[in-house]
């Protein structure tokens, strides 16, 4: 039976609710999220049904990167409140059964951080080895070819030192030296900092990244990210991140996500691997968010069900009953998923589908802010618009080699930037969308507020958000769906995706289709629907002809059958 093969543990089966902060909820009226609007909707994010809040980079930045560039590891961004009132949030989320992830980020600082202030002053200070300082290859030469994976140098100059320092992204986040002892000393401090406070574990931001090849040698020249083979997966990430677990965070009942860019279900066996040697509790995978385009979908292709599935089945199949799954198909990083893999003209039927495609599979779920009620990207109809980092220096790589016209750009923009799932979440159909009570927002708030908001969606019956909710009431009454095996139907098919999840004498058969046009399903070998529960639709009135029915436009349809 599938049980034996699956040790159980809390983090396993939660239900994890993603807030960026800063476009979560104003409740101070200054027009930016803080931790007074999350503790007014601390109520609405509990009756989702989730178990536990991550929370991205809460930490004092100067927000280059949008609070990935830490100027202090243990305070609370002035923008978002204190630190007194981050202690009270976290007390009243756990009085409410609710826990708290932080986001760790320490494979680069903020070039404010004390640290690297202090490592600027020479080369005999302390500090100064807590980063990747190089003299250049000769005069105006950078250390090696390295380039940021946010398109552009991956050195920068210090006129005063004669020096250079690495930034795997933005020049105003240098790499730390996890080489050095004192770094790492720093780093198991910090995280006690927060255990010991009462958070109940991290999401550890690109930590395949903190390890580099020795002698930083020249990558393989491409236009971004060169260097990549260099520090992705390091010759001592194993080492460190060993170092951190049994030093700290086995001290602790605590739960570990890791950001693995590029990673593959093998090579996260490694690190998530069932047993006294596992480093992580869970790894970010990656692939199966880039279906649609390359580079990050900067360079878009036409969505494939095909190259989706096959990413899915690898995951699910490689670490069933090895290692552990991480669920996810939006966050801080990704477009809203409707206007990617589903379809704006079907939103509503196409954002439900989504979220039991891959809600219903092995693993933990998480679920971005507003995503549950099937958000939108925003359609900006000029680059000055955008102010994500990321998508500032790509389109601008872009239009320096191809030659790309604005029009081109803000097309793509449109479809691939970061700055889709960061507009303001939408609460109510009135002004900003009740996201502030100030004039204007931070940032553009979605004019489709007035037609999709939460406000709309509780009193809708037939909602996104209370498909949701029900969703994830499903996946907590119902081991099936946690610890169930999983197996694929219908590999092949370009519009449909259907699988089954089995658990000792359970059943469920999920059947989702990506295609606007009507698909036939007829049930595989060995179901009957007609002796199982139609448990999840979103259409009314599913009915059985022949054992199998014509999909509508994204439809999905979840039976449980039981022996």
């Amino acid at each position: 039976m599938a049980s034996k093969a699956i040790s159980k543990a809390w983090y396993k089966e939660m239900c994890v609710y993603q807030i960026w902060c800063r476009s979560f909820k104003d409740g101070n009226g200054d027009g930016i999220g803080d931790l007074a609007g999350v503790r007014e909707k601390l109520p609405y994010i509990k009756s989702l049904g989730v178990d536990a809040i991550w929370f991205s980079p809460l930490y004092k930045s100067p927000q280059a990167d949008y609070g990935y560039d830490i100027s202090d590891y243990r305070d609370i961004n002035p923008e978002y409140g204190t630190l007194e009132e981050f202690r009270q949030l976290l007390d009243e989320a756990h009085s409410m059964g609710l826990k708290v992830i932080m986001d760790l980020v320490v494979n680069h600082t903020s070039d404010q951080h004390e640290w690297f202030l202090e490592s600027r002053k020479g080369a005999d200070n302390p500090y100064h080895d807590y980063y990747f300082w190089r003299k250049g290859r000769a005069p105006g030469k950078a250390p090696n070819n390295w380039l940021s994976t946010f398109a552009g140098p991956g050195w920068s100059y210090d006129e005063d030192l004669d020096e250079w320092f690495l930034h795997i992204f933005t020049p105003q986040q240098p790499d730390l030296n996890h080489d050095n002892p004192k770094v790492r000393e720093e780093v198991k401090d910090i995280m006690r900092y927060w255990l010991d406070m009462g958070v109940d574990g991290f999401r550890e931001d690109v930590i395949t990244y903190i390890s580099k090849k020795d002698g930083l040698p020249n990558g393989f020249p491409i236009p971004v990210a060169c260097g990549m083979e260099h520090y992705d997966f390091g010759p001592n990430l194993e080492k460190y991140l060993t170092e951190y677990r049994r030093e700290v965070l086995d001290n602790y009942d605590c739960v570990t996500i890791g950001e693995a860019p590029m990673i593959t279900p093998k090579k996260a066996l490694r690190l998530i691997g069932e047993g006294p040697d596992k480093l992580l509790d869970m790894v970010i995978p990656f692939d199966h968010m880039s279906c649609d385009g390359f580079l990050i979908n900067w360079i878009p292709v036409k969505f494939n069900l095909k190259k989706l599935k096959k990413c899915y089945a690898n995951w699910q199949k490689t670490l069933y009953g090895k290692g552990w799954n991480m669920l996810y198909i939006e966050n801080h990083d990704q477009p809203r998923i409707v206007s990617r893999y589903g379809s704006e003209l079907y939103r509503a039927e196409s954002a439900k589908m989504l979220a039991a495609a891959y809600m219903l599979q092995s693993g933990t779920a998480f679920v971005y802010q507003g995503q549950e009620i099937g958000m939108t990207n925003l359609h900006l109809q000029s680059l000055d618009e955008y102010v994500d980092f990321q998508t500032i220096s790509t389109t601008a790589l872009m239009k320096r080699l191809l030659h790309l016209s604005d029009k081109t750009l803000v097309k793509i923009a449109s479809k691939a930037s970061r700055d889709n799932s960061r507009s303001p979440v939408q609460w109510t159909g009135g002004k900003n969308a009740g996201f502030t009570t100030a004039d204007d927002a931070w940032f553009r708030v979605n004019p489709n507020y007035p037609e999709i908001n939460v406000e709309k969606d509780e009193k809708d019956p037939d909602s996104v958000l209370n498909f949701y909710k029900k969703l994830i009431a499903f996946r907590k009454d119902n081991p099936l769906v946690i610890y169930g095996d999983y197996k694929e139907h219908y590999r092949s098919n370009k519009r449909m995706f259907c699988y089954e999840r089995r658990y000792g004498d359970e059943r469920l058969l999920v059947v989702c289709s990506f295609s606007d046009i009507p698909v036939r399903f007829n049930a595989p070998e060995g179901f009957d629907l007609s002796d199982g529960e139609c448990v999840l639709n979103n259409y009314p009135d599913p009915i059985i002809i022949e054992n199998g029915f014509a999909l509508k436009p994204y439809e999905t349809r979840v039976y449980r059958f039981r022996a």
